[in-house]
């Protein structure tokens, strides 16, 4: 398989497919290359849907790499090569059918470092929406206004902001642009949302907040989260994912992978003796 692959279907139309459990993500002997250099070897994973997922591991394990696969946008870099398979409600990704705008509205992406426009924050939010749908589709202002709010609502951001929606984005606080982030995804009705270290630019409080904000969302959402903070991993996920040199070693519960992990190396991550 090629990463190259482009198409003209929803990836995520698709209900799970008999016997496949219900999963949203699920991967089979991915091996993923930079040019020559092999990042992943060999994944074979399954991510359940309505829990928060956590990928931990040392810096350079693969952890953003699997992320990035699951949407692709790891191709946005070239000379990605991705090998075996990534079903997103039991949907291919590389199947030829597949459009990548469409696989990424279905699969949301919350970066390191929150990264709202330079417009203003009603703009922001509705920013996806106007790229993806068509004019004649996109709805009256008050549709357009009633979308904003239930989506600043939703991040717990509508009381703060909505006398001020015409301010730029780069206004707020750091917490504040980080769940307007996560808000602009929202009316693109993602089924899946990535983030990738979504605390890591934010103060304590902040991070609780995040923190809270993302738990209540696994309501609607499958969540996979890259994170190096070993405490928020206890705390936020239900599941973690530990990686090391590109391979999946255990995934488990959260609880019983802290608490009784079945590997070694696992372990001594945890632990603290490497990484």
């Amino acid at each position: 398989m090629d990463s190259s692959t482009t198409s003209q279907a929803n990836p995520a139309g698709a209900s799970a497919p008999e016997g496949a459990g219900q999963m949203s993500i699920r991967t089979r002997d991915v091996d993923l290359f930079y040019g020559d250099f092999q990042a992943l070897f060999g994944v074979s994973v399954d991510i359940k849907p309505n829990i928060i997922t956590s990928l931990i591991g040392p810096s350079g394990c693969g952890k953003t790499t699997l992320l990035r696969s699951f949407n692709r946008i790891n191709e946005r870099y070239g000379n990605v090569t991705t090998r075996g398979t990534i079903e997103i409600l039991g949907k291919n990704i590389y199947d030829a059918d597949v459009s990548l705008p469409e696989l990424r509205k279905s699969v949301g992406m919350v970066f390191q470092r929150p990264n709202p426009l330079p417009i203003s924050i009603y703009e922001n939010i509705i920013f996806g929406l106007r790229s993806h749908t068509p004019k004649p589709e996109l709805g009256r202002r008050g549709d357009l206004d009633d979308i904003v709010e239930s989506a600043l609502r939703e991040v717990q951001l509508w009381e703060v902001t909505k006398n001020r929606l015409k301010d730029r984005a780069t206004t707020l606080t750091l917490e504040q642009q980080q769940k307007l982030c996560i808000a602009r995804l929202l009316p693109l009705k993602p089924q899946v949302i990535l983030m990738d270290e979504p605390c890591s630019a934010l103060d304590a409080d902040g991070i609780e907040r995040v923190e809270e904000l993302i738990s209540e969302l696994r309501e609607r959402f499958t969540i996979v989260m890259v994170t190096h903070n070993m405490g928020q991993a206890k705390r936020a996920s239900d599941e973690c994912i530990y990686m090391y040199l590109g391979k999946i070693i255990e995934h488990a519960p959260t609880a019983e992978l802290f608490l009784n992990p079945r590997e070694e190396q696992t372990a001594m991550y945890i632990e603290g003796r490497y990484g």
